[in-house]
């Protein structure tokens, strides 16, 4: 069903306004409107091809692009765009105009467009507000079916961002209003994947699929990621309160899988959640408790913190990679080559959520005897050919939890839950204690 599109007209002002609130976080729909791979895929009305010649998203950029109908007619519209204001990710002013195909603008043809993205709890409202330089030149374009055009639009946007997520999410709001996005399949007790950092419900996605046959999983994005919006301040208690939306949804009681820094999430919130939290499996928390390798800076969140807020996402990344993961600099490069990257750059902001989360248990010193409460039975799961520290954090973990046991997955390293989401879910399926 089509979704309610708001329309404004406003003669006097010569001005057109098109609205819709779109079921996405403001992040993710500014990525939609200003990066080509995105755009390419829904921008026009329905039954035309966009083409992106040039797109450079800064005051004085330039957009060039054509429009062209499917219908094997030929027509094809050329326009190029300036970018006049970029505030990312809330507003986007540009001067729009119909060009020829040697990109000569056409006179008495430019549109003034500014482009608003207002993140709420039911997702995003875009604003689509185009000023024509005569009232009859916002008739014409009426005439010729803009607002269609536009409606159009915001229905592909949505289908696009659906087959990027491999269907519809569902939606639960936290206690702090922030909307958590989450994907609910199989049968059985529920179980809710937490995620590592810089990855979202679709990195478990594989997981997910494994165990349907024994769990009802909930796979959901962690606010800021994905399709899941976020609320400032950030905390670590925030986190757990979505953890326990997902779990009122999944009827009162669930089991958790965490990953990485997602186990120490799903760790603090049984122990804050209680019975609520049935079960609990962790691979690999990445404490780091002696020398076997060196420890994370002190002002590792801070570090983090002012890259992002500087705009330098890849020096983030490239930090999280250096610092928290201890990857040696000469293979950082070979990561930077890898289509991940510029997912781990999209999630960046996040990083430091992570390291708040982790706290002080990445500091070389052994693990706090008081931190964590859990009577839930605990499966404490390692690679093979991971790293010591993975090893030597279960076996810490393990004496602290009363109903805990550790379980070493041959072959596997700590990518596990991307590259052998079998063995894992197999291992999880099997577990009684």
């Amino acid at each position: 069903m089509r979704k309610k599109t708001i329309i404004r007209k406003n003669r006097e002002r010569r001005e057109l306004t098109v609205e819709r609130t779109v079921a996405i976080p403001a992040k993710l729909a500014w990525e939609g409107w200003t990066q080509p791979e995105h755009i390419t895929r829904w921008w026009g009305p329905r039954n035309w091809t966009t083409t992106v010649y040039e797109m450079d998203v800064r005051p004085g950029g330039i957009w060039r692009y054509s429009l062209k109908s499917d219908d094997n007619s030929g027509e094809e519209a050329y326009c190029r765009a300036v970018y006049e204001e970029v505030e990312t990710p809330r507003k986007l002013v540009y001067t729009d105009s119909f060009a020829d195909n040697d990109w000569n603008i056409v006179s008495d043809s430019e549109m003034f467009t500014t482009v608003l993205f207002e993140e709420g709890i039911g997702g995003t409202r875009i604003s689509i507000v185009t000023r024509f330089a005569t009232s009859e030149q916002l008739d014409n374009a009426e005439a010729m079916g803009m607002i269609e055009g536009f409606t159009d639009a915001y229905d592909r946007l949505e289908e696009y961002l659906e087959t990027l997520t491999g269907g519809p999410m569902n939606t639960v709001i936290s206690k702090d209003g922030t909307r958590i996005a989450y994907k609910k399949q199989g049968n059985g007790p529920a179980l809710i994947l937490v995620s590592s950092a810089v990855a979202d419900h679709q990195d478990a996605a594989q997981l997910a699929e494994q165990l349907t046959s024994h769990f009802t999983v909930y796979n959901y994005d962690r606010r800021g990621r994905g399709h899941s919006t976020d609320t400032a301040p950030y905390s670590v208690e925030r986190e757990v309160e979505d953890i326990a939306a997902l779990t009122e949804v999944a009827g009162g009681q669930a089991s958790l899988f965490g990953s990485s820094s997602g186990a120490v999430l799903a760790l603090e919130a049984a122990s804050l959640l209680g019975d609520r939290v049935t079960k609990l499996y962790l691979y690999e928390p990445p404490f780091i408790i002696n020398d076997s390798r060196k420890p994370v800076p002190v002002d590792y969140v801070q570090q983090l913190n002012s890259l992002t807020e500087a705009g330098k996402r890849s020096d983030a990344v490239e930090y999280f990679a250096s610092e928290a993961l201890g990857i040696p600099g000469e293979f950082i490069g070979y990561m930077k080559a890898d289509p991940s990257w510029n997912k781990m750059e999209d999630l960046s902001h996040t990083l430091a959520y992570d390291g708040l989360i982790m706290g002080t248990t990445q500091s070389g010193k052994p693990l706090p005897t008081n931190r964590w409460v859990v009577n839930a039975p605990t499966l404490i799961m390692t690679g093979e050919n991971s790293e010591p520290l993975f090893h030597d954090a279960a076996q810490a973990l393990v004496k602290l939890l009363p109903k805990a046991a550790i379980h070493t997955l041959a072959g596997q390293d700590h990518s596990a839950v991307i590259t052998a989401p079998e063995v894992l879910a197999k291992t999880v399926v099997d577990f009684e204690l």
